[in-house]
């Protein structure tokens, strides 16, 4: 499955160590820092779970199985805001 962030339904702008992401649906702002941001910027370049997965192990120099979870857990959050398309 091909994951993708939801073209046109937010506008992001990075300040710092933080990517802030507006949906423009809802007008919700998110902070995005540390792991959730290094999954927003990742999905540019990795479309699909394991290859997210697998870049930011290598990333983070830790284990695949830990960092599973949290992307799961942040997809889902990205999916339910209606920011990410294919989750």
């Amino acid at each position: 499955m091909t994951l993708a962030k939801a073209a046109g339904q937010f506008t992001e702008t990075e300040i710092d160590d933080e990517v802030v992401v507006m949906s423009l649906a809802s007008g919700d702002f998110f902070s995005l820092t540390g792991s959730a941001r290094a999954i927003w910027l990742a999905l540019d370049a990795q479309p699909d779970r394991a290859g997210l997965i697998a870049a930011l192990a290598a990333q983070f120099d830790a284990d695949p199985a830990e960092i599973a979870g949290d992307v799961d857990a942040f997809l889902a959050q990205l999916n339910a805001a209606r920011l990410l398309t294919g989750a």
